[in-house]
């Protein structure tokens, strides 16, 4: 389960506010994070070890509010949030001479959070996406990333199904034709 867009909706806006001087915004940030930390934690950490994880917690939320500076207001929030959180989990497994094992069968839930890659992904994608006009970039985000059919994407631009069908195609087809895959998506 990667983060969802709607955290990353969510927690960005106050991320921002927050780095723009707004207490209340940073004091809502905060809260959020400690809520999110203490899942994420929890789900790492053997049963054994899961009072540490609010140890984990305050350390990685003191390194947030010290690093904020940091974070690059044009990145993925959650991916910046997610890499500190990491960092800090590796830090008290090296202090504590600590080695995970885990069951295989109990693998999905350790990775299940780990968004990077598709946070990655994502960010490639629409960098791919911007090498192309606007309404076919918009028409395949809609349609091939967000689920949306031709008809429905083609009604929130103001298109006839047919013309978006072309503008789809054309757009796949200059994708690849640069990229070198296949048109046919």
């Amino acid at each position: 389960m990667s983060v969802p867009s709607d955290m990353e909706a969510h927690l960005r806006p106050l991320m921002l506010k927050a780095l723009d001087g707004d207490a209340a915004a940073y004091r809502a940030l905060l809260e959020e994070l400690r809520r999110h930390l203490r899942v994420y934690f929890a789900r790492r950490l053997a049963p054994a070890l899961a009072a540490n994880g609010d140890d984990l917690v305050q350390e990685t939320l003191m390194a947030i509010h010290t690093r904020r500076l940091t974070y690059d207001r044009a990145q993925p929030f959650t991916a910046w949030l997610h890499a500190i959180a990491r960092y800090k989990l590796i830090d008290h497994f090296r202090r504590n001479k600590l080695r995970m094992t885990l069951p295989l069968e109990e693998d999905a839930a350790i990775f299940a959070t780990d968004d990077s890659e598709a946070t990655s992904a994502r960010m490639d994608v629409e960098t791919v996406l911007a090498t192309i006009p606007g309404k076919p970039a918009e028409l395949i985000r809609q349609t091939r990333l967000e689920g949306a059919s031709v008809a429905e994407a083609a009604a929130r631009l103001g298109m006839t199904e047919t013309a978006a069908k072309v503008s789809i195609h054309r757009g796949l087809k200059s994708l690849a034709a640069r990229f070198g895959g296949k048109a046919d998506g």
